[in-house]
């Protein structure tokens, strides 16, 4: 018996799933201590991510590959027929602690997860190339990273740290934690933030090439822009602060919203 519980638990710990392109796969790991606060890390390289929260007590995770152009069939030679395998891939789910990281094997096959969770999470998830990140009703402590689209987060009481380089970044809290600082930013995109409307925060905001809009009454510092000088030998250096700094309802934990190219709007949110 003993022997037979220490296989199944390696089962539901370390779970890779192999499956053909196109069809849809599951994956359903049960947490340590259900109903306690855990932690997910999801990362991968090349596809989207969804999170969904839901009531239940385990994580499921829905994995689809997409199906790629094939190449060409290349002419026999010698009289040798080509044969290839397509379609294949891995993921894998491991469990400890109320501690789940799932990590998709090859990094150039491009898949779409999309997982239904527990609330009360931290949550720490990323992807590169040919994918955005979406989280729906979430509640917990967001980590969010993409590299070439966007990030939209929506129904999320918490606090959020997201960050892209090339898409916008969109946020809708319904609730959000009074002591978390957090910071929302991209290089190539607007940065649109929707806040509840007795939010206390201190904003810190920056747009090199854009404007910043909001309907919350802000009260911005006035103090003149902080001025750094550097003299070295052989080195003299200027810098101004080109930040916009404001607080709404008296002020709270730091707030930071930055891009380059595009707009940011904090937003209050409509009862």
């Amino acid at each position: 018996m003993k022997i037979t519980g220490l296989v199944l638990l390696g089962l539901i710990i370390g779970t890779k799933l192999f499956a053909q392109s196109g069809s849809t796969e599951q994956l359903t790991v049960p947490l340590s201590s259900p109903g306690k606060s855990y932690s997910l890390k999801v990362h991968m390289v090349t596809g989207s991510i969804k999170v969904t929260g839901y009531e239940g007590k385990d994580i499921i995770i829905n994995v689809t590959p997409r199906g790629g152009d094939e190449e060409a069939p290349r002419a026999p030679e010698n009289g040798m027929k080509r044969i290839s395998a397509t379609g294949g891939y891995e993921v894998t789910a491991k469990e400890a602690d109320n501690t789940v990281t799932v990590n998709t094997g090859n990094p150039n096959k491009a898949l779409d997860l999309n997982l239904k969770i527990p609330q009360d999470v931290k949550l720490k998830i990323g992807t590169v190339n040919d994918g955005e990140i979406i989280v729906e009703n979430v509640s917990g402590e967001l980590e969010v990273n993409n590299v070439n689209d966007k990030i939209t987060l929506t129904n999320i009481s918490g606090s959020v740290v997201a960050n892209t380089v090339n898409g916008d970044v969109i946020v809708t809290f319904q609730s959000v934690d009074p002591k978390a600082s957090m910071a929302f930013s991209t290089l190539n995109g607007d940065v649109n933030v929707t806040l509840p409307a007795d939010t206390k925060a201190n904003l810190k905001l920056k747009s090199d090439n854009g404007d910043v809009f909001s309907d919350f009454d802000i009260d911005i510092d006035k103090t003149p822009s902080k001025i750094d000088k550097t003299t070295e030998p052989g080195m003299y250096k200027i810098k101004k602060d080109d930040w916009v700094y404001g607080k709404i309802n008296g002020g709270g934990p730091e707030m930071m919203m930055k891009n380059m190219q595009g707009d940011i709007y904090v937003k209050k949110a409509v009862k």
